[in-house]
């Protein structure tokens, strides 16, 4: 049993959701479960439904048919006749939508944005799941919803492991014995059947709750890259593929803020020992990248992770006094209360620094708890700079002509904050 994983690139069009299909009619799918993310930039068309419903903006109706034309038009150009079950089955989507629209808007906007921006998934599932039967690869769609149980952490749901893994193994080796199952990454289900989300772009950890389940020989995640490369090709003209990673080094990268692997897909492979393939779909007969329980390896170019958009926030007393345990446990509690991650942080006697991901909304909660009792000063835009297995001329190099706000190194690793 092995899962595969597509992002959002590879289902970004007709033309890609053909490639896919041609990817698995040359690969082995017997037993495979294959996870599937929104098309394309639909989450991004989403979010801005969601904004629109909270300030009643006139033009939301306009911004939902943009998003309908988009799939009806793929659909069209992938099925040579009118498919009128899978168009009656997208309508449905939109009609559930129109519904979660004219409610009243919730208390917790949390809870809304999931209803509204998880439908992306289950659209991109429906046409691929009937574009391939279409074409003669046996799969079942199934709703992830109904197997990946959370708690009712809207936005980044909690998995409960114990009821997933339950109904995952109660389920799938039936479904998989004929065909491949298509089912949706990013996105579960409460108790109460209420939809949640595993956090932005959380379609990896999706693939790797499944595999853990089902104990999976293997996850294949298809990307637009070569593979894990050592910095973002958009940004650096030399990169490196590595060939393999331990664990322990893709978590790194992870946690810092590669964006190539989600930071909670690692975990649950690593303890049921379940190697990682990170590959491109666009050369489907590349090596890419195997991540598994390798030693260390030696590091030929640094490796380089940036994080733009972050806010520099800093802390201090009103009173001269220092920052203490009991001032850091307070001020720590804020941030876990509004779900706000931390990237990076940095203490002094009387101040205490952070940098995290820009959210307007919290970021004037975070202002609004913390003032009170403190002076809050912020920077933004501010980028994060982590360099793993760093060299000093890389580090000159990537900060000339920026004013360095915070600098920290340890044996392996530098962050800088700049502007």
């Amino acid at each position: 049993m092995q899962v595969f994983k597509f992002g959002g690139a590879s289902v970004k069009d007709a033309q890609a959701v053909q490639n896919i299909q041609v990817l698995l009619s040359k690969q082995n799918t017997h037993e495979t479960v294959i996870v599937v993310s929104a098309m394309a930039k639909t989450t991004n068309a989403l979010e801005e439904v969601y904004k629109a419903y909270l300030t009643a903006d006139p033009n939301i109706t306009e911004k939902v048919l943009a998003i309908k034309h988009f799939h009806l038009t793929i659909i069209k150009d992938l099925f040579e006749e009118k498919n009128n079950q899978l168009i009656d089955d997208i309508e449905n989507v939109f009609v559930e939508l129109d519904w979660i629209l004219e409610e009243d808007i919730h208390e917790d906007t949390a809870f809304i944005y999931d209803q509204i921006v998880s439908l992306g998934e289950i659209l991109s599932t429906k046409i691929i799941a009937a574009y391939l039967n279409y074409k003669g690869l046996a799969c079942v769609w199934v709703d992830a919803r109904g197997y990946i149980q959370t708690d009712n952490n809207y936005q980044e749901g909690n998995i409960d492991w114990a009821s997933t893994e339950l109904l995952v193994q109660k389920d799938f080796p039936k479904l998989l014995e004929n065909k491949m199952i298509i089912t949706q990454g990013f996105i579960g289900g409460t108790s109460e059947n209420f939809t949640t989300t595993l956090g932005r772009e959380g379609s990896d950890y999706s693939a790797a709750i499944f595999a853990a389940c089902l104990n999976a020989s293997a996850v294949t995640i298809w990307k637009d890259v070569d593979g894990v490369l050592n910095a973002d090709p958009k940004l650096f003209t030399h990169t490196e593929k590595f060939e393999q990673l331990p664990y322990s080094e893709a978590l790194e990268m992870t946690y810092y803020g590669a964006t190539v692997i989600h930071p909670k897909t690692i975990k649950p492979l690593q303890n049921k020992q379940i190697p990682l393939f990170v590959k491109p779909f666009l050369n489907h007969e590349g090596t890419g990248t195997h991540i598994g329980q390798f030693e260390q390896i030696k590091y030929h170019l640094p490796t380089i992770i940036v994080k733009n958009d972050q806010v520099l926030m800093s802390i201090s007393s009103r009173d001269f006094s220092f920052i203490s345990e009991q001032n850091l446990s307070f001020i720590l509690g804020v941030f876990a209360k509004l779900n706000v991650k931390i990237n990076t942080m940095q203490n002094s006697a009387m101040t205490w620094s952070c940098s995290f991901d820009y959210h307007l909304e919290k970021l004037n909660k975070l202002i609004t708890e913390l003032q009170s009792d403190y002076k809050v000063y912020y920077n933004h835009p501010v980028s994060l700079v982590t360099l793993r297995h760093y060299h000093q001329s890389t580090i000159d190099e990537i900060s000339q002509g920026k004013e360095v706000l915070i600098e920290q190194r340890s044996r392996n690793t530098v962050q800088l904050v700049m502007r």
